[in-house]
């Protein structure tokens, strides 16, 4: 049985009121790590990364799963990649949340040899949406984006604080979309390539496959001009 606390307030008025509180959680992301082949001939030598974020069908607790597409693939089927690359997994029902993400890349820079001024961040579908989030909230942490097929909340774009605005400023942006995708409009790329340009990014570019649908990841990920554009950007 609840007990109802009666305060000072007067009925029938307004008075201002405040609260606070301290919420605190776990945080747990199995995830597929990629080492250069030459990652320990040169132990002075940092390295970039690439976070590769997957989609909803990906989600789970199967680590398997996450290398149905994108990097993780390629690396499974003999690429070697110039980065370190990290692509956790996203639990069921879960979508990507930001906060976690900021932590998991916190600790692999820690642990391993991370030229944090070359970190990259690309994603398909729900992970496209992810990297648009990414971008929006912690842009000074990366120094290119690539989402594919994704979207985003435009409104944590326009109203961002002055300081990430000019964290825009020195983002790459490079966005991809099929015309014909029937699982998200390529309108929500297009919203979010616009919000960037208002907020003040300098560099933000949309392809558009014109007969792709949902899959437009895999004409993406097989191109090699996305990580020799990823290569040229540094913070």
């Amino acid at each position: 049985m609840s007990t109802r606390v009666t305060h000072a307030q007067k009925a029938g008025t307004q008075s201002p009121q405040r609260f606070a509180a301290t919420v605190t959680r776990e945080v747990h992301l199995s995830y597929l790590l990629y080492l250069p082949k030459d990652y320990k001939e040169d132990t002075e030598k940092r390295w970039p990364l690439m976070l590769f974020l997957h989609g909803a069908g990906e989600r789970g607790s199967d680590l398997n799963r996450v290398a149905v597409h994108g990097p993780p693939k390629l690396i499974r089927q003999g690429t070697n990649f110039p980065f370190i690359v990290v692509s956790p997994q996203c639990p069921t029902d879960e979508r990507w949340r930001a906060e976690d993400l900021i932590r998991l890349l916190d600790h692999v820079c820690f642990h391993y040899a991370v030229d944090t001024n070359r970190i990259y961040l690309t994603g398909l579908s729900m992970g496209g949406f992810g990297s648009w989030s990414l971008a929006s909230l912690y842009p000074e942490r990366f120094a290119a984006v690539a989402p594919i097929c994704g979207g985003g909340e435009v409104i944590d774009v326009l109203l961002a604080p002055q300081k990430r605005r000019e964290a825009y400023k020195n983002l790459g942006i490079w966005a991809f979309h099929g015309a014909k995708d029937p699982v998200v409009p390529l309108s929500e790329s297009e919203r979010m390539v616009s919000a960037f340009k208002r907020a003040g990014c300098q560099e933000v570019e949309l392809t558009v496959y014109p007969e792709a649908q949902h899959d437009s990841w895999t004409e993406t990920y097989t191109n090699p001009k996305l990580y020799e554009w990823f290569l040229k950007h540094s913070r």
